[in-house]
C-alpha cells in the first residue's frame, strides 16, 4: 500500500527543506550500490527527523539502525553545539560508506558509529539519550524499546520508523479469523504499536509520514 500518491509526495517534498547536495549524493549511491535501497529514510522523513531534533534540542541521540548513514547525518546536522549521536548497525559491509559520508559531512566528532548486534551493544551504553530513533530489525522493535526505555529521561522521545509497514498492519483488523495470514514482521509491528498504545508511561502519536513514524514521549 502506498500511503500518499506520487503527486502529493512530490508536492510535500517541494515544500519541505531540501536535502543537502551531500545527502542527495548519498541517496543516489545507496540506490546504485546497496541492496534494498528503499530502507533509506528519504528526504521528507529526513527533514522531519531534523525538525524534531531542532524542536527537542537533544544533547544525546541514539539511532538503532544506521544503514548507509543518511538519517544519522540529517539528525546530527540539526544538533546543537556539543550534541552527540551514536548509531548502531550490524552490517559491517556498509561501514566504509557510512564513515566516508560522515567524514565528508564534517560530523566525525559528532556521529559515533558502532558495529554489532544492537541487543548486545545497548547494555554497554552507560548514558542517557534525549532522543532514540529505532529503524532496524522490525521483529526486534519491542525488545529495543524495552531495552532503551530506562536510558531515556522523563520528557525524552523515542521515534520508531516503518510502524505502518506499507499498510500491512491493517491485517490486525482484516484477518482476525485468519492470523496465519499475518507474517512475523507484520505481527511484530502490530504488537509493538499495541504495546505503545497501552503503555501508561508515555504519550504517543502515529504519523503517516513515509511508512509511518511512531513518536513517543516519556512522561
Amino acid at each position: 500500500m502506498k500511503l500518499l500518491s506520487s503527486d502529493i509526495e512530490a508536492y510535500v517534498e517541494a515544500h519541505s527543506t531540501s536535502e543537502s547536495a551531500l545527502l542527495q549524493e548519498l541517496r543516489r549511491e545507496t540506490h546504485l550500490k546497496v541492496l534494498m535501497p528503499q530502507m533509506l529514510s528519504g528526504p521528507i522523513q529526513g527533514s522531519v527527523l531534523a525538525m524534531l531534533v531542532r524542536m527537542i534540542r537533544p544533547q544525546r541521540i541514539l539511532e538503532i539502525g544506521t544503514f548507509t548513514g543518511y538519517s544519522a547525518i540529517w539528525m546530527a546536522s540539526a544538533l546543537s553545539e556539543g550534541g552527540k549521536l551514536i548509531t548502531l548497525d550490524v552490517n559491517e559491509e556498509l561501514s566504509e560508506m557510512v564513515q566516508r559520508y560522515v567524514q565528508r559531512a564534517g560530523l566525525s566528532e559528532v556521529i559515533r558509529p558502532m558495529m554489532g548486534d544492537a541487543t548486545e551493544l545497548i547494555p554497554t551504553l552507560d548514558e542517557t539519550f534525549d532522543l532514540v530513533f529505532i529503524d532496524a530489525d522490525k521483529a526486534s522493535y519491542l525488545n529495543y524499546y524495552q531495552m532503551i526505555f530506562d536510558k531515556v529521561p522523563s520528557g525524552g522521545f523515542i521515534v520508531a520508523d516503518n510502524v505502518l509497514w506499507h499498510g500491512k498492519v491493517l491485517a490486525e483488523t482484516k484477518n482476525k479469523r485468519k492470523p496465519d495470514k499475518v507474517d512475523a514482521k507484520t505481527q511484530a509491528l502490530i504488537d509493538f504499536n499495541h504495546y505503545i498504545q497501552q503503555d501508561s508511561r508515555v504519550e504517543n502519536v502515529l504519523l503517516p509520514v513515509r511508512d509511518g513514524l511512531m513518536i513517543v514521549r516519556k512522561q
